[in-house]
């Protein structure tokens, strides 16, 4: 796996995130539908590779604990 490129698009993934948010609040079924379907294309993009799958489940808890006022 190219580790630059993953991480590379985990911070532009990142960034998507924050507009998603701004566009249509974190409590929208708007916004976890992207969530959940931009990092499944995220993960697939780079081969389902332990490493990115790991790191998008660990995306998905660290935006569910800022969404619950935890993070």
């Amino acid at each position: 796996m190219d580790y630059e490129k993953f991480f590379a698009d985990v911070i532009e993934w990142i960034h998507a995130v924050n507009q998603q948010a701004g566009q249509h609040g974190m409590e929208s079924k708007a916004f976890w539908s992207w969530v959940v379907q931009s990092s499944a294309e995220l993960c697939v993009r780079h081969e389902n590779n332990k490493l990115a799958l790991l790191q998008m489940a660990m995306m998905f808890d660290w935006l569910d604990e800022v969404y619950a006022g935890r993070g």
